[in-house]
């Protein structure tokens, strides 16, 4: 595993959801964070079929283009009633034609494709979120880190915190869903915690241990 000396980080994304999450997550551990909204990269094709893969291409995408390390997220919200689906394509379910992206569109898919299956208990309806960061220099090396979360999907949605599908998720064990719940509790992780809750918490934890030795 290669170590990240660097301090200046770009966050591979145009996602501003996910760029404040992946800001609040490094900011603590002192280090300045440039996103490929703010430098006006061009959005790379996500052609991969893997979290993994769409992780890698965002992330070598914008180190080559800065010089700099790069750190992308790539994420989804996998349903075992749906075969996994929309899984790495959880993003594209929520595309309008005109590009932008409408996401209570997209559980309002995800309800109807439930209902579609007769899934309408908590046990019926399980689900996953998924995360997999990728840490890429320049050169081309990566390193990836993956992050689950087990829940199940609710319907109607709850809250207005977070983004995406937050508010039709509630994970394992817990009253409330990702969307009611607050930044600090849903990925608040620091260095000495031993447990993050989030998908994307989860493999930061795992990056930061990795990586930073944190």
């Amino acid at each position: 595993m290669r170590k990240l000396d660097n301090k200046t980080l770009i966050v591979a994304s145009h996602n501003a959801g996910k760029i404040r999450e992946i800001r609040d997550l490094i900011g603590p551990l002192g280090f300045e964070a440039k996103s490929a909204a703010d430098l006006n990269f061009i959005e790379p094709d996500e052609t991969g079929t893997t979290f993994e893969e769409n992780a890698a291409i965002k992330a070598l995408a914008s180190a080559k283009a800065s010089g700099l390390p790069a750190l992308s997220d790539d994420s989804g919200l996998a349903i075992d009633a749906l075969d996994g689906a929309p899984g790495v394509y959880t993003a594209n379910w929520a595309e309008r034609e005109d590009g932008s992206r409408d996401f209570a569109m997209a559980m309002q898919k995800v309800e109807d494709a439930l209902q579609e299956k007769g899934a309408k208990t908590p046990s019926e309806r399980t689900a996953r979120f998924v995360s997999v960061l990728c840490l890429a220099w320049p050169d081309g090396h990566v390193e990836l880190f993956r992050g689950e979360v087990e829940g199940f999907v609710v319907w109607p949605p709850r809250g207005g915190q977070g983004f995406g599908y937050d508010p039709v998720f509630q994970p394992k064990g817990y009253e409330t869903t990702f969307g009611e719940m607050s930044a600090d509790e849903k990925h608040g992780w620091k260095p000495g915690d031993e447990e993050a809750l989030s998908h994307r918490a989860r493999a930061f934890k795992i990056f930061a241990e990795t990586c930073l030795g944190a």
